[in-house]
């Protein structure tokens, strides 16, 4: 090596020695084997050479030359021996002389040994790399020695001439290329064979002795290979797919994905330890990217110089490529799991491409419109198969009708309390208190009423004998009431003791129907209050049978719920629309004592006469009103202006009359619906409404001022989903009860069942 202390005088020149290369050779080409122009070069002083010297010049010019690439490339391990063994010697044998005289520079020989052809020019930067990377493995110790003797030269030779030096540049390129081969060829000759040539070195040279500048030495490049990072442990194995040497590179419309080996799951204290060693390792030079270099651009030959003491390190292969083993177990806490898509991506070692708008809304299209899709059938599917709504019958027209000719006015009296009602039409008015008080013998009506629910007699049936006990004997001959003279031991059919009962009111012959019917009186007494609670009468209190005690109340109200309900017994219609009768075993003719009996259309019901009731009268009337009969029911109540009693009771019946009279003149009948009037519709419940109209003109039963109300219904039947023009699906009715009229409905046009769209989109 030179150091600042041994460089020679600015006449010598110095040069580095060869740096061994090993590296598989290039196949050779046409043109290195064009001849080249043998570069002239006189040294300034010419000085003995060393042995190595002449061994190396000797050996490059007796060394075959190349015939071809498998020549090139015989086993790697046998050159390898040869070279490192000559370049050991070349470095030990002139290492006793550096310290008595400078050593000789072999560029020259070394150079005409490269000038002949067949030597392989191109190769020496490619080579360079691997030969730096052996350098570095045999130890630091050469390269720092090499780095010195670099600098030395070109301190040296920064005081030359650069206008010949540059001139030159072409052909010391040519020379370094060739001086490394000359080196080689010389090792392997010395070898096999040793050879006697160390002048021809000399030979080489231009025997001109025409000085030359000293040429420029050129830094020597250092390369290092390398070492590639050792991937981390991969936590989970994967298998690395390599495609083979002869297919290219997939084009980028054909480039899908890229595959990353996942990184470990490396503990925290191996972390820490390999930072550590990291940060003390010295950090390896960067390589400089590989280029085929121009023989413009080709840097001056590098001298190639031995190693500096010690024998030469057997080559470091390169570092073979990282090896995917398996992982060691993850100790650290399982991740939250991954989304579908990142899982599918791991699973199949293809990552999703980096997320887009465009791309995001495209992959929510594909995964939700399946989705949507899937839902619409099922949901159309269950929308046709769910049963239809039941078809419902509207009313369009209006609700109510209202008679013409004005506010009604009955001559009710001016004293107690009343009422008047039109049989399944509604209520005519009333006046007084409405308030519960003393009804007499017109409570003898709730008496028959339970006898002929428990008891019921039809057509010209009579009932079963009842005979007549002793006490019903002795109470039939008391003096301040009414009674029936009645003797022990007699019988009587049940429809006999009611004529009895209600026409010449005997207290006696009631208490008897109610020992007969309940055993008692006092159960009889509940049972009546019983049905008066069945029938709605919440302001009515029945005490006993017959009403002769002043604490059975009731109201006109109460009184002619009870009316409308025993008048639908024949018998008992018949009963109390008789003036008079006679009953075998009681003497004479039983007169009633409603007197008004035959007035016309009067028909009814009960008298009822006390010192705290006053003078009552329950009433039944009767009109005919468009060839229909119609019943009318009153009562009059607390008629006490009046001298005695039997003044009282008349003073109700006459009150009564008036009424009566009246309120036949005022019921009368009006058109309400005309035949073919639409009164409504059927709706579907899916939108469609087919409308109804009247089969036939309906009159309806009022007086002047009463407003009735129209009811569509569909007359017990149930509604079709589909049917003709004509078809009766219902009925309209006003009134209820015996006063109700009613006519069919039918469908104006065809009632059609709803279609696919309909169905479809139905919500409720």
């Amino acid at each position: 090596m030179l150091r600042e202390s041994d460089a020679p005088s600015s006449s010598s020149v110095q040069v580095d020695q060869p740096t061994a290369v090993f590296k598989t050779l290039a196949p050779r080409t046409p043109e290195d084997d064009a001849p080249t122009a043998r570069p002239t070069a006189t040294p300034e002083s010419e000085e003995p050479k060393t042995e190595a010297d002449a061994g190396v010049a000797a050996a490059s010019e007796s060394a075959p030359e190349p015939a071809s690439e498998p020549a090139a490339q015989e086993p790697e391990s046998a050159r390898l021996k040869a070279a490192v063994a000559a370049w050991v010697a070349t470095a030990e044998e002139p290492k006793g002389a550096e310290a008595a005289e400078e050593p000789q520079e072999p560029e020259e020989a070394v150079r005409a040994e490269s000038d002949e052809p067949g030597d392989e020019p191109e190769d020496d930067e490619p080579e360079a790399d691997a030969s730096e990377g052996a350098e570095s493995a045999n130890g630091e110790s050469a390269n720092g020695e090499s780095a010195d003797g670099e600098s030395a030269a070109d301190e040296s030779d920064g005081d030359d001439e650069t206008g010949e030096a540059e001139a030159e540049a072409p052909a010391e390129a040519k020379a370094s290329a060739d001086s490394w081969f000359a080196a080689r060829k010389a090792a392997e000759l010395a070898d096999s064979a040793p050879t006697d040539s160390p002048d021809e070195g000399d030979d080489a040279e231009d025997p001109e002795p025409e000085p030359e500048p000293e040429p420029v030495d050129q830094p020597t490049t250092m390369f290092k290979a390398v070492r590639l990072p050792v991937a981390p442990p991969v936590d989970q194995p994967t298998t690395a797919l390599k495609l083979p040497p002869g297919l290219g590179a997939d084009s980028d419309s054909e480039r899908t994905s890229t595959f990353v080996p996942l990184r470990a799951d490396i503990p925290a204290e191996q972390k820490a330890e390999r930072a550590r060693e990291a940060a003390q390792a010295p950090k390896a030079p960067t390589p400089a990217p590989a280029a085929t270099p121009t023989p413009a651009s080709r840097p001056a030959p590098e001298a190639a110089r031995p190693a500096a003491s010690g024998p030469a390190a057997a080559p470091v292969p390169p570092a073979p490529a990282p090896a995917y083993v398996e992982a060691e177990r993850t100790r650290q806490q399982p991740l939250p799991p991954l989304p579908p898509l990142d899982l599918l991506a791991e699973l199949t070692n293809t990552p999703p491409p980096p997320p887009t708008p465009l791309r995001t809304t495209m992959r929510r299209v594909r995964i939700w419109t399946p989705l949507v899709l899937l839902v619409l059938i099922v949901f159309a599917i269950v929308q046709m198969v769910r049963p239809l709504p039941a078809p419902v019958l509207t009313l369009s027209a209006a609700p109510t009708f209202t008679f013409e000719g004005g506010e009604l006015k009955l001559p009710f009296p001016t004293e107690g309390q009343g009422a008047v009602e039109v049989e399944g039409v509604g209520s005519m008015g009333t006046y007084g208190a409405q308030k519960p008080a003393p009804i007499a013998s017109v409570t003898k009506t709730m008496t028959a009423y339970v006898i002929l629910r428990d008891h019921p007699i039809k057509g010209s049936q009579k009932g079963p004998e009842i005979e007549i006990d002793a006490k019903a004997e002795e109470q039939g001959k008391a003096e301040h009431e009414s009674t029936a003279a009645v003797q022990a031991g007699q019988t009587y059919t049940q429809k006999e003791l009611l004529q009895l009962l209600m026409i010449p009111s005997a207290n006696n012959v009631a208490r008897l129907l109610a020992r007969w019917d309940a055993g008692s009186e006092a159960a009889f007494v509940d049972k009546m209050n019983a049905a008066a609670k069945d029938l709605g009468m919440t302001q009515s209190t029945y005490t006993d049978p017959s009403g002769l005690l002043d604490s059975t109340t009731s109201t006109p109200q109460d009184q002619l719920k009870l009316a409308k309900a025993v008048m639908q017994y024949d018998v008992f219609r018949e009963i109390v629309n008789m003036p008079n009768v006679t009953v075998d075993g009681i003497p004479g003719r039983i007169e009633n004592n409603n007197n008004i009996l035959l007035q016309p259309g009067v028909s009814g019901i009960k008298t009822g006469s006390s010192t705290p009731a006053g003078g009552n009268l329950l009433w039944s009337a009767n009109t005919i009103v468009d060839g229909e009969n119609r019943r009318i029911l009153g009562i009059v109540m607390g008629a006490k202006d009046a001298a005695d009693l039997g003044k009282k009771l008349q003073l109700a019946i006459d009150n009564s009359l008036k009424v009566i009279q009246q309120a036949q003149k005022d019921v009368t009948s009006a058109a309400v619906v005309r035949k073919g009037q639409v009164l409504g519709y059927i709706d579907d419940g899916l939108g469609g409404r087919t409308p109804v109209v009247a089969t036939k003109e309906l009159k309806a039963i009022g007086w002047p001022g009463l407003e009735v109300r129209l009811e569509l219904t569909d007359g017990g039947k149930v509604l079709p989903h589909a049917g003709k023009a004509g078809d009766v699906v219902g009925q309209v009715s006003i009134g209820t009860g015996a006063g109700k009229v009613s006519s069919p409905v039918a469908l104006k046009t065809d009632l059609v069942e709803p279609g696919f769209d309909k169905k479809l989109t139905r919500v409720g």
